[in-house]
């Protein structure tokens, strides 16, 4: 069973020295450390977890300039994009914005 932080006898150096750099953590110093939600006020936990995004999930764009559409494709025209590899849907954006450009005049 392994001893909780206050149990730790160790006398520890601090984190900066007299230039401002950072040392070394030992495991020591990993075992001193706390969760934010155990050190943190209440408030600012309840704040960080209102703004948690999950794993993988990007934050708003500062300045959005794509729309989230549905769109039904042809089977084969959707192999065909696909084909292409990774940025097939940046592709099939060019050649509708290019052919609309066409139409247009």
């Amino acid at each position: 069973m392994s001893r909780k932080p206050a149990e730790i006898d160790v006398a520890l150096e601090p984190l900066t020295d007299a230039e401002g750099e950072v040392r070394e953590l030992t495991d020591a110093d990993f075992a001193l450390m706390r969760p934010a939600y155990e050190v943190l006020p209440s408030e600012l936990v309840a704040l960080m977890r209102e703004h948690r995004r999950s794993r993988g999930e990007r934050g708003p764009q500062k300045a959005p300039t794509k729309k989230l559409v549905s769109l039904r494709l042809d089977q084969d025209v959707l192999e065909r994009a696909k084909a292409g590899g990774p940025g097939w849907q940046t592709r099939i954006n060019d050649i509708l914005r290019e052919a609309l450009l066409k139409q247009a005049g």
